[in-house]
């Protein structure tokens, strides 16, 4: 029985047809054979279309959105992140990766020129805690240094600041930062830019993009289909792998169907979907121990701060209770004081009585 992918997209071959071009292959055979087994059964069911395949990853993205040879697929994402229309004119060698791969899990990482000679860094972190603002702003001003290094090269005694183009770092984040949680559930989007005090502009070049991918994905299945964006729809291309979101996508939107298309045709060249996938494992399982000390960081840094600002809410209700029992105090006092006051003008006033009636 055809599972529901395979109905829409009639190339996609059964588990059984795969299984059998593999062992026909003595080399691909070894090569699945090494995997372990929950990556051979992940292997034959994005194959297959039992589930849908994420596009982040590198050897994916780059084989049906390579900046080189479908430039007009990441110029329309780009247009819809950045908000303004944008043309990649080359892709730049990334003489940076080291900053932004240091200490973090980097899973692709694409630096473009566009037409008007400002740059964009396209990068997906698997966990965000390893990429926090600083980093991003380290990143952003090394690839503005770079810039002025080269323009100023190119245009010699010509020179002059105003030849350098914004810079523009967008992160996607498949599991973000504790800080965007606590924000808010509800934006997955954060946009950043220098701004003054007083309102004066000034062209300070550098600006940021930071998408939640998880935060995304809640927010994005309480939302109706008829409302989504076409950013929207970028991003569930790129993250989602449920079949039944991917044939919703696909429904009046014969862009990524076809992309979709693309895909599965290469999912039925058996020695390069294995290259690709193999590449993919190198790169999980070199970041798997990392992945885990990072996520155990993040939680002890995030129970430090719940721990400190637990001892805090103590501290303020000991304080509270401290100042409501001196208050409590004072009352008593005061009314003791009074009490006091009546008894002795009661007091005085009976002996004057007493003196009265001798």
């Amino acid at each position: 029985m055809k599972n529901q992918l395979q109905n829409y997209f009639p190339m996609i071959r059964t588990q059984k047809e795969i299984l059998e071009e593999i062992r026909e292959k003595p080399e691909l055979w070894s090569q699945y054979r090494g995997w372990k087994e929950a990556y051979r059964q992940e292997y034959l069911e994005i194959c297959s279309g039992v589930r849908g395949i994420k596009m982040l990853y590198d050897p994916f993205f780059k084989a049906i959105m390579n900046p080189d040879t479908r430039p007009e697929r990441l110029n329309d994402f780009l247009s819809e992140v950045l908000g303004r229309k944008v043309k990649i004119l080359k892709v730049l060698p990334n003489e940076s990766g080291r900053i932004a791969a240091e200490s973090s899990l980097l899973v692709m990482d694409i630096v473009v020129q566009f037409e008007d000679g400002s740059i964009a860094n396209v990068e997906v972190q698997k966990i965000g805690y390893g990429f926090p603002g600083e980093r991003s702003a380290c990143y952003s001003a090394d690839l503005l240094l770079r810039q002025y290094k080269r323009v100023r090269e190119e245009l010699g005694d010509t020179f002059a600041y105003r030849n350098i183009r914004r810079v523009y770092t967008i992160v996607l984040f498949e599991k973000s930062r504790g800080d965007f949680h606590r924000f808010s559930e509800e934006a997955a989007i954060h946009r950043f830019r220098q701004k003054s005090d007083t309102g004066l502009e000034l062209d300070l070049l550098q600006e940021y993009t930071f998408i939640c991918l998880d935060i995304f994905r809640s927010i994005i299945q309480n939302k109706d289909r008829k409302e989504w964006s076409r950013l929207d729809k970028w991003l569930i291309f790129l993250c989602e792998d449920d079949p039944e979101m991917i044939l919703e996508l696909c429904q009046d939107n014969p862009d990524f169907q076809r992309i979709y298309k693309e895909f599965y045709q290469i999912c039925r060249n058996g020695e390069r979907m294995m290259e690709m996938f193999s590449e993919e494992l190198e790169i999980m399982d070199r970041n798997t121990v990392k992945l885990m000390i990072d996520e155990l960081e993040e939680e002890l840094a995030d129970t430090r701060k719940k721990l400190k600002e637990e001892i805090a809410d103590i501290k303020k209700e000991a304080e509270a209770d401290l100042a409501a029992e001196k208050r409590e105090t004072e009352i008593e006092k005061r009314r003791a004081d009074a009490a006091e006051k009546e008894n002795e003008r009661l007091r005085k006033e009976l002996e004057r009585l007493r003196e009265l009636n001798k």
